[in-house]
């Protein structure tokens, strides 16, 4: 091994000694080595065991008077350590059977333990017994691979994946993650076995998923799914996104840019200036519903209308089938759901009242919404693009201006409900909300400042106007 491991050599050395006083053979191998040789600063490290790896990750523990957290249905072993995470596996074979969920595992060498990795990259091994401290094991040309900038299976890719399936979205993963390129026999493989992943656990295709949204440039992993015919599997409103709508009449020709490759640039663009998933994923999902809502209109081409709110209500099912974590539901339907509005709100003589309903609507979001609408710009004309960008700043700091001035962050009727119930002799009632909704809405028009006192003679003044409303409109309602 041409580099020296003095970064982390007083890690490395003393988890030698330790195997080396107990006759252990024992390996960094993985994410590790690639990334030292790729030059990145991690602290995460892999090991394999050539024995019992669960009681060397107890002995480690012991050592470093830290905890071993075993997962003992994967005969593995995490032991945090400082800033240090030390996982512990033994050498091993594993593979799936056709249609199991479930790998069969077995003892095996170490050969046979680099032989079933995913990737060339990550199947390098460097010894850190004292007598062969730093050698690389490099069976299958890992090394070359990462100067190269491929990614390569150490098997025929066929047995890798059928192995573990879910080595095919990792395929897409590293691709956008490192700037990889797929060797065609790995995407052939993947095309031939697409169907496959659908024997992978849900969790587990999520949290691949998940990843290669967080990587630099995730167009790049989107793509791959695309072509190989995984994302129909994985994703399928993603993968329905795609097609070029066009129509000719007569001379005249109306076309829209493919909604799919359009929403891989526009995360793109975000993933730029934003690292914040959740960010990203309801960028991804900004324009779901454009399929299910295209019309064509003679004279004007394809109409969207209504894909924002039919997306949003969407997300739902989509983060239930995906298995999301549901707290970030709400802000993903609202990015969804608001998407297009600031575009409505550039015109110079849009009203206070309009500007109003969108920062409440957005509320802690709003700076997030700019965000991706300034992503959302893609047109290739330069001038176009930076006259979009400044009516964007425009909007925004009129937004911000109102919200200050009218005191609308967490913004609700300063008249609580409890006092709406004593002032009306009301129980906690539909009628209730139907006249603080009331309030709130002659506050967003502009017909009174947001201030209790405003609110309080607004209420005075309307009361009986309202419950006498609310006896007719609430029970129209309730009937639909």
């Amino acid at each position: 091994m041409e580099k020296t491991l003095e970064i982390h050599e007083v890690m490395l050395r003393t988890l030698g000694k330790i195997a080396d006083e107990r006759s252990i053979e024992l390996y960094a191998v993985g994410g590790w080595v690639r990334d030292y040789f790729m030059g990145r600063e991690v602290h995460d490290i892999d090991c394999t065991v050539v024995g019992d790896s669960l009681n060397f990750a107890e002995i480690v523990a012991h050592y470093f008077s830290s905890k071993a957290v075993v997962y003992e249905r994967f005969r593995t072993a995490l032991v945090p350590v400082g800033d240090y995470k030390l996982e512990f596996v033994g050498t091993r074979k594993e593979e799936y059977l056709s249609h199991s969920r479930k790998p069969i595992v077995s003892e095996g060498t170490l050969e046979d333990d680099l032989r079933r990795r995913d990737f060339t990259i990550n199947a390098m091994a460097v010894s850190l017994n004292s007598t062969s401290f730093g050698k690389l094991i490099d069976i299958f040309r890992g090394q070359e691979d990462l100067e190269r900038k491929i990614l390569r299976t150490p098997l025929d890719p066929m047995v890798t994946f059928s192995d573990d399936p879910l080595r095919m979205m990792r395929a897409a993963r590293f691709a956008a993650r490192l700037g990889f390129t797929l060797m065609p026999e790995i995407k052939e493989a993947m095309k031939q076995m697409a169907d496959r992943i659908t024997i992978i656990s849900q969790e587990r295709i999520t949290d691949e998923f998940l990843k290669m949204l967080a990587a630099p440039k995730p167009s790049i992993g989107l793509i791959t799914l695309y072509e190989t015919g995984l994302l129909k599997y994985i994703f399928p409103e993603v993968d329905r996104l795609a097609g070029i709508d066009l129509v000719q009449i007569g001379e005249q020709e109306y076309a829209h840019k493919d909604v799919f490759y359009h929403t891989l640039q526009v995360l793109d663009n975000l993933a730029v200036v934003s690292d914040n998933l959740w960010l990203r994923f309801a960028t991804l999902m900004h324009d779901i519903a454009k399929p299910k809502t295209k019309r064509f209109l003679q004279g004007i081409g394809w109409s969207f209308h209504g894909h924002e709110e039919i997306g949003a209500r969407w997300q739902q099912s989509i983060f239930r089938r995906l298995k999301l974590p549901m707290e970030n539901l709400p802000y993903v339907e609202k990015l969804v759901r608001l998407h297009q509005r600031p575009m409505i709100l550039i015109d110079e003589e849009v009203t206070d009242s309009a500007v109003r309903r969108l920062a409440v609507a957005a509320g802690d979001a709003l700076e997030d919404l700019f965000t991706l609408c300034r992503a959302d710009i893609t047109t290739k004309n330069p001038k176009r693009a930076e006259k979009y960008l400044r009516n964007y700043d425009v909007v925004f700091k009129k937004i911000m201006d109102v919200q200050e001035r009218d005191q609308l962050r967490a913004f609700q009727s300063p008249v609580r409900g409890e006092e709406i119930m004593e002032f009306c002799n009301l129980q906690p009632s539909r009628t209730v909300g139907f006249i603080k909704n009331a309030i709130e809405e002659a506050i967003l028009e502009g017909y009174i400042p947001n201030e209790y006192d405003a609110a309080k003679a607004y209420l005075i003044k309307y009361k009986d106007e309202w419950l006498a409303a609310a006896e007719q409109e609430i029970p129209k309602k309730s009937k639909i």
